[in-house]
This record gives structure tokens, C-alpha cells and sequence, in this order.
């Protein structure tokens, strides 16, 4: 038993938690070895858990950590981050002299927009923000881990706002081998604010949790001596316990209120505890307010309903001079009403009997009092619009203006569950407000989108001019296209633009110029995603007027331009000239969107610099605004355009980080491409069993219906059936491929070019003949597109199908365009052809020079499986060279090559970790098996290692560099 006394003078006493408080001293004792751990405190209200906190806190187990504990209350229930602000608002990050805090050192200070009491006045975060705030509050804790073992204290997480806990399930996914021990408390009989949230993260298996059990009559009987004094007669504990279920509150308040009424621990005793009985707390409460001047009441209630406050302001809201503010709270400490070390009241369990005293109608008009005194003395308009939550009944207009303004600083924080809340109180008072639907579904986007949708379609019916449809439109579109309902999307904005078009005339003002050429552009994006929409699309997009490019809506569209006239197939010189101009107006950056579809488009012209630089600053972008998602498609895709070049080393690297960090990510399952362009890559490498292991988890749904991912998927899947001998059921992919994008429309010969594969496949099982058509089909898509690469691959096709010295000259040809585009790894297989095909043909000195070629091109470019099948047939026809093997460096995995590389450059662990969004730890382990693996000792000697002058080495991101000195 742990023997504490209060401000009251009665002991404050632990009695029957030995073994919970030996419990948390195990899990503080393992955070404190770098295993991570997660207690979850559970017990009705009363029974102990804020007491076994504090036990717990003030005992030895605690003082090797740095300990944050925060409470949740209901007033601030579901207030974006109040759960985050309630645990680190001690450290006084948010002070003005705070702003250079180590603690605040890189991505940590993207935390401070769910520290701050009333965030900025700048551009509202919107759902694809959401992440940074997160990052940066897990690099906050990072920081205070650096300094040692940290232990997160949240007391009442019933009242905790989803976000916290998304935040806190965020941590604890990234926590292993951290020291770190999360403690949760939660009332077992309340219903949480965020149950998902919360059922989230007790479902980890980390979790451990500790339930409290009603204390025993022996417990019981303690308390009552130590309250007593005097020995207490056996069937009094056991009585009292009976009474009160056992729990610690209300024998404590029982065995004060008898000893205050002169009762004995004895026989005579037992007779009190059954007249004073269960409901002691309420009834002490209602007898207390009955002796004592209204004004204690008043004061209590006051405080009941605005928590911890300054007395001038409960004063204001009781009607109460200061003055007898401070000896209310004096009196009402005595008595146990009131917190010893707070203005607050001693439990939850006291607040709900200071209310139910006040009477039924009371508390609601308090409340509503509360939100304007808050209001009127300038607190943020978050913490005025959680106590118009509790007014029952229709808000205000004042009232929902602070909901709505509100609702603005929760999506700033990045809280949109939060903002949801206070917008659907206003939606409830205002049911035809269009503002009002377009701002909820804006909140509700990422996590509700389908609620989302729903709340559009009736802004769309409720707005009657088209300029006011036509942004509500747009926001139709892209919350469509998280939930792959693009005919929906393609459908809602044609009819907006249509009725735009009819609006406007042919010569719009500037404004409407550029609101049409917004919808149009959602159109383009909303519709270029899926089979189902992309010929509607096309079909609009032959009707459009190329933009100038002088606006940020006209940019867009050159960009988003660039793709569908990469997919016609025909004018490569319009589509980069599309691109430059996109890329290099002047004027507001171009968006991930933007910049994703300008590269892949340049990628299919072959100019493969300016995509990659593309590329890097989409890197750049989604790093700086810790947007994740973008970050992976876009490291997938650079991992593709890579490949392509022949430097399949850092394509492998690319593709491998992409697949490690969607690994911690709950949408993992609606992503293939990070999959994808990491199975392509390991069938180069010669591992197509990895590679269809890595295939057959992909989960999309839909993946059929995607313009892009489906085919991507489709052909890796074929190179994979056939590098394991399965000659028939890759024909039968590579075919499937082909009708799927002619169903599209998408003509372009250098997009997965399935014909060349089937050409080759069907050469390769004696059954050229069957390959006629589609040889002249893809011949007939690369001399109309008519890139050296484009025009290599025909010709490839056509002289693998064609037998004897025609095939040999048109092999020759294939080598020839190829050697002149950046398709090194595309070159060095048309030499692998052309040796075979003079092998064949007898010219074994010939076919000798071009194996030879073939396989120092494909060893250089990291193509093992190739590199090792021209030595193969090299050796075959009399010639020699060493076995192709793995050197060194080709033993780490793709993350680790990343990893080393960017140290070898000079990054720091955490300067890496923040750059690849992983843990410092994931990286210091990624580095010790570098070291082991190359037998180094230390990081100096990564440089040299690494240097493969033979392979393009693509510069780092700049926000590698960039972050230097934040370290």
C-alpha cells in the first residue's frame, strides 16, 4: 500500500495495486532496453486508474525516463490534436524564444500546428496534409528519445480525439526497438470519442493490458483503519465493500463522509454505511450545496462546466465577485470537491454530481453562457466551439461562425475529423447552406470520401449558377478519384463544363477563362485514371484549345496535355514541347499531379534527362510536405525511367524503398506501383520467383479498370511466367495486355511494349508465323511515333520473327537505333539477339563480337539475368569470360544500396531517415549490414565502394543536401 495525504489532510491511499503498479514497472524497465511497449489502463470510473498513474510516475521506475502525461477531458473532446497538446503542452514549444528548441530540429517542427494554441491564419491544411503533421510529431518524439528513454502518459483517452490516437498508432507502428512506453487510460463504461482510432491501436501486438478489479474487503478494511485510526470490526469492510462495488472513490468518500458524521468502524457503523449507501458521492454533494451559501454552487458549477480556469472568468460565469471565487474553491477543496493541486474538480465522477445538483435545465444554459465569455475574452475559436458541442439544440448564427472558424484551425492542424465535427453542427442549422456542404466534404474527404461524395452531389443541387458549381465540381472530381468512381467524376464535370461553355461565349473574361480551364483540367485528371472514362476523355480532349501556359489553371492543363498526347502516339515533339512549356512558365510550382504526368510523358519521347529532373523535383515536393503517397508513386516511377537507362542498381533501390515504406502504411493495399516496377526490376536481376511472390500480394481493387498500373502489372507479370519457362501462359498476358490497351486507346509503342515480348516469346517457341499481326501492329505504332527507342523495339520485333539474313539485317538496325537512344538495357538485349541470330547462321567470329558486346553492356547496366545468358551462348560459340557475378555491392538489398549511398554523400542517419521516411534505427541496421556485407569499418570507405563510374549516377535529391545542418 502506498500511503499519500492531499491537501484535505485524508490519506490518499493505493491499496490492492501491487501487482498492476509491479506491472508498469516491468514495461518502464523494458522501454528503458529499447523495447517498445503499450499498456492499456482500463477500469469504470472511480476505480483507481489516475491514482495508480500517479503511483506509478512518482516511483523509481519513472525517473530514468523523460515522462509526459497529459488528461483528456470532455469540454475538449475530438478537438484536433488536443490529446498531442494535453501531453507535450509542458514542454513550451510554441513560446516565441522556443522556436530554435533542439527538440524542434528538422521534420519535428512540422508538429507545431497541432501544438499551437490557435494555429496560423495561412492556407488551411488540406487531406493530403494530414501526413506532415504526423511526421513531424513523430520526429518531436524521436527527438526526446535521442535524449533518452520516453515514457507518453494519457489519462481519460475515452475523450481523445482521433487524430491523437491516429498520431499515437503512427508512433507505435515505427517503435520498435525504441525506448518507449505508451500508457493509455480509459473508462471502460464510456463510449470513446474515436472507437476505431482507439480499437486501432489496442489491436497491436505490442499491447498489454491491465484491467482493474473492484478492491476486496480487505483492501476495504485497510482503508477504513487508516481513516480511522481504530480497529475495524470484520463485517464493517465487508459491508462497505458490498455497498460500493468496491470501488476506491466511493469508499473513500464513504468512509470520509461516516467519519465526518462521528461513525465508528464498528457494528453501529454498519448501520451508517447502509443509510449513507452507494450514491455517496452525489448525495455529499447535493447535502454539501444544501449547507453552504448558493454562491459555493454557483462557483462549483461554474467550474464544472469550464474546467480549469482563472477565477476572474468563473467568477464571470457564476455571477461571483473574484474574491469569493478563490473562497469557494478553498472550501469546496476541503471537502474533497475540488482538485488539491488545481481550479478544477476532483474527479469526473464529482462533476457529473456538481451538475445533476444544478438541475436538469441549468448546465445547457451555462454552456452557451461559457462559448460567449470564451468568445467575448478571445480564446481560439476551437476551444469556444467545444463547449457550443455540448449547447443541445439549433446553434446561434454567432455560434456558427465560431464552428466554422473552428472547423478552418482544425483542418489547419491537419485534424480533419475534428473539423468534421464542428461542420456538421452547423449543416444541422443551416441544411441548404452550400458553403456549408462544400466545407464538410472538404474534411471528410480522406476520411470519409464516400460521405464526401454524398454531401457534393447535394451542393451541386443546392447551387444554381454555374460559376458556383463549377469549383464544387472540381472537388466532386478528385474526391471521386481517391474512391475510383471516374465515370461519376467524367460525368458531373462534362455536364458543368458544358453548361460553363454555354455561359461564358467564346471569349470569356480572364477569370472565366481560367475557372473553365479548371474544370477542365479535373476532367482530364478525373478521366485519364480509368478504362471506363478515358475514350470520353479523349474524345474531349481532341476539342480542346491548347492553353498558353500563362496561368496556374492553363500549366496544369499543358501538363496533364502532355499525357494524352503521349498517348495518341504521335507527335513526340508536341508532347515535350507540351511538357517544357508546363514545366517552365512562369509562375506558381506545378503540383505532384503535374509534374508526375510531364515526366512519364518525356520518358516516352526519350528525353529521359529532363524527366528524371522532373522526377527529382517531385522527390523534392513530396518530401518537403511529408506527402508520402506522392513521395512512393513517384520513387516507383523513377525507379522505372532508371531501369530504362540501364542503371538498374539504382532503379532496384528506388523501387525497393518504395515497398519498405508502403510496409508501414495502412493504404499499402491501394498501391501497385512501388510492387510492379520492384518485380520488373527483379526479373532483370535474374529473380523472377521473388518477383511473383511480390506480385501475387498485390490487392488493388479494380486493377483491372486503371489505365496505367493494370498494364505495368500485366507485363511484369508476363516477364516473369516466361523467365520461369512458362512460354504459354506469358503469351496469353502479354496478349491480354495488348487487347486492354487498345480498349483504351493508347497507342504509344514505347508504353509497355507487349508486342516486342510477344514477338520475342512466340520467336523463341518456334512460332514466328503466329506473330505477324501483331509485329505490324507495333511496327506500325513506332514508326508514327518514331523515337530511336520506338523504332529499335520494331525492329527488334521484326528480325527475331524474320528468318535468315533479312532477320540478321534488321537485328543490325534494331542495334543501330538503339545504340542512340537512352534504352541501354533495350541495347544490350538486341545485341544478345543479333549474336544469336549470326551464332545460328554460322558466323561464330561475328556472333562472338556482339555476345561479348552484349554482355559487358548488360553486366554494366546491373542486367544480370541478360549479362548472363550472352556469356552463356558466348561460351557456346567458342568464346571466353568470367563467370557473371554478383560484385559486392550487388549483394545489398535495393533500401540498403539507398541507404549507403546517401551516407556516402555525406547525409546523416537522420537526415536519411527523414528523407526515406523511415526510423533512425531502420537505417543504423540497413547500415551495419552495408558494413558487413562489404567488410567495412566505417563510413568513410562507402564512397570508393559504392563508385560504379560505368552506371549513371543520379544526384540525390537536393533535400538530401538541403537539410544539412539540422542535424
Amino acid at each position: 500500500m502506498l500511503d499519500r495525504t492531499d491537501a484535505s489532510g485524508l490519506p490518499g491511499m493505493l491499496v490492492g495495486r501491487a501487482d498492476e503498479l509491479a506491472a508498469f514497472s516491468g514495461h518502464a524497465e523494458a522501454a528503458c532496453a529499447g523495447r517498445s511497449g503499450l499498456v492499456i489502463l482500463s477500469g469504470p470510473a472511480g476505480i483507481g486508474k489516475t491514482s495508480l498513474l500517479r503511483a506509478f510516475l512518482d516511483g523509481d521506475a519513472c525517473q530514468k525516463m523523460t515522462v509526459l502525461h497529459g488528461s483528456c477531458g470532455e469540454v475538449g473532446a475530438g478537438a484536433g490534436y488536443s490529446g498531442v497538446r494535453a501531453l507535450f503542452g509542458g514542454l513550451g514549444l510554441t513560446a516565441k524564444d522556443a522556436q530554435d528548441s533542439p527538440l524542434l530540429r528538422g521534420s519535428a517542427r512540422r508538429a507545431l500546428p497541432a501544438l499551437m494554441p490557435c494555429p496560423g491564419d495561412e492556407e488551411p491544411s488540406t487531406a493530403a496534409t494530414v501526413y506532415p503533421v504526423l511526421h513531424g510529431l513523430y520526429w518531436l518524439a524521436a527527438n526526446l528519445m535521442a535524449q533518452g528513454p520516453l515514457a507518453l502518459v494519457l489519462d481519460d483517452v475515452h475523450w481523445c480525439d482521433e487524430r491523437s490516437l491516429r498520431w499515437i498508432d503512427f508512433l507505435l507502428r515505427r517503435a520498435d526497438q525504441l525506448p518507449l512506453l505508451v500508457v493509455l487510460a480509459q473508462r471502460t463504461e464510456a463510449e470513446p470519442v474515436a472507437p476505431a482510432a482507439l480499437a486501432d491501436i489496442t489491436a497491436q501486438a505490442r499491447t498489454s493490458v491491465i484491467r482493474l478489479d473492484p478492491l476486496t474487503d480487505a483492501d476495504v478494511a485497510q482503508m477504513a483503519r487508516q481513516v480511522f485510526e481504530a480497529p475495524v470490526a470484520p463485517s464493517f469492510g465487508e459491508r462497505a465493500a458490498a455497498v460500493c462495488g468496491g470501488n476506491p472513490l466511493t469508499v473513500t468518500r464513504l468512509l470520509s463522509e461516516l467519519r465526518s458524521k462521528g461513525a465508528r468502524p464498528d457494528e453501529e457503523g454498519i448501520r451508517e454505511i447502509a443509510e449513507v449507501g452507494q450514491y455517496v458521492v452525489a448525495l455529499s454533494v447535493r447535502a454539501l450545496f444544501d449547507r453552504q451559501p448558493d454562491w459555493v454552487r454557483d462557483v462549483a458549477t461554474a467550474v464544472a462546466v469550464l474546467g480549469e480556469e482563472d477565477a476572474e472568468h468563473i467568477g464571470a460565469l457564476a455571477q461571483v465577485p473574484a474574491a469569493r471565487v478563490e473562497e469557494a474553491v478553498a472550501l469546496l477543496r476541503r471537502v474533497e470537491v475540488m482538485a488539491p493541486d488545481r481550479v478544477d474538480l476532483a474527479h469526473d465522477v464529482v462533476r457529473s454530481a456538481v451538475l445533476e445538483a444544478a438541475g436538469a435545465e441549468a448546465p445547457a444554459g451555462l454552456r452557451a453562457k461559457a462559448a460567449q465569455l470564451l468568445s467575448d475574452i478571445g480564446r481560439p475559436a476551437e476551444e469556444v466551439a467545444n463547449q457550443v458541442l455540448l449547447v443541445p439544440g439549433t446553434p446561434e448564427p454567432w455560434m456558427r461562425w465560431v464552428l466554422r472558424e473552428a472547423a478552418s484551425q482544425a483542418e489547419h492542424r491537419g485534424a480533419p475529423e475534428a473539423a468534421a465535427r464542428y461542420l456538421y453542427r452547423v449543416l444541422e442549422a443551416e441544411p441548404e447552406s452550400v458553403s456549408a456542404h462544400v466545407q464538410l466534404a472538404k474534411a471528410l474527404a480522406e476520411t470519409n470520401p464516400g460521405e464526401a461524395i454524398r454531401l457534393l452531389k447535394h451542393a451541386l443541387t443546392l447551387a444554381s449558377d454555374v460559376r458556383t458549381r463549377a469549383p464544387i465540381a472540381v472537388q466532386f472530381g478528385m474526391t471521386c478519384l481517391t474512391v475510383q468512381q471516374s465515370p461519376a467524376a467524367v460525368r458531373v464535370l462534362g455536364e458543368v463544363l458544358d453548361e460553363l461553355e454555354a455561359e461564358l461565349g467564346p471569349e470569356p473574361e480572364p477569370r472565366d477563362r481560367e475557372l473553365r480551364t479548371l474544370v477542365e483540367s479535373a476532367l482530364l485528371i478525373a478521366g485519364s485514371d480509368e478504362k471506363a472514362t478515358i475514350n470520353t476523355v479523349r474524345e474531349r480532349f481532341a476539342r480542346m484549345t491548347e492553353p498558353a501556359g500563362d496561368t496556374p489553371a492553363q500549366r496544369q492543363m499543358l501538363a496533364l496535355m502532355t499525357v494524352l498526347s503521349a498517348m495518341e502516339g504521335r507527335s513526340p515533339e508536341r508532347t515535350v514541347r507540351q511538357a517544357r512549356r508546363a514545366l517552365h512558365a512562369p509562375g506558381a510550382a506545378l503540383g505532384n499531379w503535374s509534374l508526375l504526368f510531364s515526366a512519364f510523358a518525356l520518358c516516352l519521347a526519350d528525353e529521359v534527362e529532363d524527366s528524371l529532373e522532373v522526377l527529382d523535383r517531385s522527390l523534392r515536393h513530396g518530401q518537403e510536405n511529408a506527402a508520402v503517397w506522392s513521395y512512393v508513386i513517384t520513387l516507383s516511377t523513377r525507379a522505372l525511367v532508371l531501369r530504362g537507362i540501364g542503371a538498374i542498381p539504382d532503379a532496384l533501390a528506388d523501387a525497393q524503398t518504395a515497398v519498405e515504406i508502403i510496409g508501414e502504411e495502412r493504404w499499402s493495399a491501394n498501391v501497385t506501383m512501388p510492387q510492379t516496377s520492384l518485380a520488373t526490376i527483379l526479373i532483370d536481376r535474374g529473380e523472377p520467383e521473388r518477383a511473383e511472390e511480390l506480385l501475387a500480394k498485390v490487392t488493388r481493387p479494380n486493377l483491372e479498370g486503371f489505365v496505367l498500373e493494370y498494364h505495368y502489372y500485366l507485363m511484369a507479370r508476363a516477364r516473369a511466367r516466361w523467365a520461369l519457362g512458362d512460354a504459354d501462359t506469358a503469351l496469353r498476358l502479354l496478349l491480354d495486355c495488348g487487347a486492354s490497351l487498345e480498349e483504351t486507346g493508347f497507342a504509344n509503342p514505347a508504353f509497355v511494349p507487349w508486342w516486342v515480348e510477344a514477338a520475342c516469346v512466340l520467336a523463341a517457341e518456334k512460332r514466328a508465323g503466329q506473330a505477324r499481326d501483331i509485329v505490324d501492329h507495333g511496327t506500325e505504332l513506332a514508326r508514327r511515333w518514331g523515337t530511336p527507342r520506338a523504332l529499335g523495339l520494331a525492329a527488334v520485333a521484326r528480325g527475331v520473327t524474320t528468318p535468315g539474313e533479312a532477320g540478321i539485317d534488321l537485328l543490325t538496325e534494331a542495334v543501330g537505333h538503339l545504340a542512340g537512344s537512352p534504352a541501354r538495357a533495350e541495347h544490350a538485349r538486341a545485341e544478345l539477339l543479333l549474336g544469336g541470330a549470326l551464332l545460328e547462321a554460322g558466323l561464330q567470329r561475328d556472333a562472338r563480337e556482339r555476345l561479348r558486346t552484349a554482355a559487358d553492356l548488360a553486366q554494366g547496366c546491373g542486367a544480370l539475368a541478360l549479362a548472363r545468358d550472352a556469356r552463356r551462348r558466348l561460351v557456346s560459340a567458342g568464346g571466353r569470360m568470367r563467370e557473371i557475378t554478383a560484385s559486392p555491392v550487388d549483394l545489398l538489398t535495393g533500401t540498403e544500396r539507398k541507404v549507403a549511398k546517401l551516407a556516402a554523400r555525406g547525409a546523416g542517419n537522420r537526415e536519411i531517415a527523414e528523407s526515406l521516411f523511415v526510423t533512425v534505427r531502420t537505417v543504423e541496421m540497413h547500415l551495419t549490414s552495408v558494413y558487413r556485407k562489404l567488410s567495412l569499418s566505417q563510413r568513410a570507405e562507402l564512397a570508393s565502394v559504392l563508385s560504379t563510374p560505368d552506371v549513371p549516377d543520379p544526384q540525390a535529391p537536393a533535400w538530401v543536401f538541403a537539410s544539412r545542418g539540422r542535424r
